[in-house]
């Protein structure tokens, strides 16, 4: 039997030796983009809805690749991207708060002048050949909407969870304010409970636990194993950890009703299934997402799934109605992450795949082609996931459709969780460097952090 090792490198290699020749291959395409790209006054436009990950990826692609005539014009909400991976260790740990919050300018200052518009605004309706987009102005009295026409349309909107797996806030300062309030509640309280026992739960239960080994810490989940969506060897792995290593209190098989519904609340009463009933100071629900794809219930309502309510698309990632008699409603829509019901896990590097999935397609009905590139998921290194298990405990873990695994305990890390690395691969390490040397956190690690 191969080690745990062996095979997170055979099969790591075998998709990444291809990967790299593609990636080369790009590189070399967006610089002679630069050079043959000319600004036109009236391009037509490659709209893409969303600027979370699988959004940014496809928006950086198509800036290296539009030809002359076209440009991708960029509709997020948020002023910065979001980078969700940390904010389970942020609402814990104080002062990292705006490195959570990347800007958007890398992509801008890399692309070639007149190939990319950005705009800060909410998508309220999506139309044939248009969108109708509520421009952020910081005042809801001076809220300016706008049409932006389209050639051919994205939707990379992805999901919503309540805090502290997602913010509310559309800017970085009040969102930054959201994750500090969850620090504050944190802090004091003295029984908490974390509802899910999802990648987010697990995290969040663990760096309390490890930053605050004085309060007792509680983890329900609804299943018989945490950490479901993967092999039951993860789920036991990290049970293990959890209670023997933590002291994490973890109850299976309990779906106690989150009081408000969802979210984070002081002060509740949970009921269990014995009917036995438990006060917590701090209830933190980390439960359910929900596709953010109703902007299409008015154009493509078939488009939308009964079952799980992503948006249906086919193999070439374009949508596709649950009762059309041909699959396809309109060849220039896609829908790709988290939105969509595709073939391949929920995970971000799945997304960034999907990108060039998007890309490839849309060349193709650019150049008059018909798009015949299908998404085809590599679910062991696209579903592969990097737990954090406490302030320097982490586990690596990949399973390929047959179920065959990998998992690779390890120990170390920073407290920021390297969140640098994250800014320079989105083009704005320098920005990075400079919020650190203004915070006078240079050089903060796992050993010299105290809360």
């Amino acid at each position: 039997m191969p080690t745990d090792n062996l095979k997170i490198l055979t099969k790591g290699l075998t998709w990444f030796l291809p990967y790299l020749l593609h990636a080369t291959l790009a590189r070399l395409r967006a610089l002679v983009h630069r050079i043959t790209y000319t600004p036109t006054p009236n391009p037509k436009s490659v709209v893409v809805i969303g600027g979370s990950f699988a959004g940014f990826q496809l928006v950086k692609r198509l800036t290296e690749t539009l030809p002359t005539g076209y440009q991708v014009v960029w509709i997020e909400k948020n002023s910065h991207l979001n980078y969700s991976f940390t904010f389970p260790r942020f609402s814990v740990v104080e002062g990292f708060e705006r490195e959570a919050f990347i800007p958007y300018d890398g992509v801008e200052r890399g692309a070639v002048k007149g190939v990319l518009k950005r705009v800060q605004g909410v998508v309220t309706g999506v139309e044939k050949d248009q969108v109708q987009v509520i421009l952020a102005n910081g005042e809801e009295e001076e809220e300016e909407m706008v049409v932006i026409g389209y050639e051919y349309l994205v939707i990379a909107t992805g999901s919503t969870q309540p805090l502290p797996v997602q913010v509310v806030s559309t800017e970085r300062e009040e969102a930054c304010d959201e994750l500090r309030g969850v620090q504050r509640s944190i802090q004091e309280s003295e029984r908490i409970v974390v509802m899910g026992g999802g990648a987010v739960g697990v995290e969040l239960a663990s760096d309390i636990k490890d930053f605050y080994p004085g309060k007792s810490v509680t983890l329900v989940h609804s299943r018989g194993r945490l950490l479901n969506r993967f092999g039951e060897r993860l789920g036991e792995y990290v049970l293990k950890v959890l209670q023997d290593g933590l002291g994490v209190r973890v109850l299976l098989d309990e779906r106690p009703v989150m009081p408000g519904g969802g979210g984070m609340v002081r002060g509740a009463t949970l009921v269990f299934s014995d009917g036995r009933e438990e006060g917590f100071d701090l209830v933190i629900g980390c439960t359910g997402q929900c596709p953010n794809s109703s902007l299409l219930s008015t154009l493509y309502p078939d488009s939308i799934s009964n079952e799980n309510s992503c948006i249906l698309v086919q193999p070439t990632l374009q949508i596709h109605t649950s009762d059309s008699p041909t699959p396809d409603p309109d060849q220039r829509v896609f829908a790709f992450g988290d939105v969509a019901a595709h073939s391949g896990p929920l995970m971000a590097r799945a997304g960034f795949l999907q990108a060039e999935i998007v890309l490839s397609n849309i060349l193709s009905l650019i150049r008059g082609r018909t798009p015949e590139t299908i998404y085809k998921p590599n679910f062991f290194v696209e579903g592969a996931i990097k737990l954090t298990l406490g302030k320097s405990h982490s586990v690596i873990y990949a399973s390929d459709e047959r179920g065959d695994d990998a998992m690779l305990p390890s120990r170390g890390g920073k407290v920021d969780l390297d969140i640098g690395k994250a800014w320079r691969n989105f083009g704005v390490g320098g920005e990075f460097k400079k919020l650190k040397a203004n915070e006078g956190l240079e050089g903060k690690d796992v050993k010299s952090h105290h809360v």
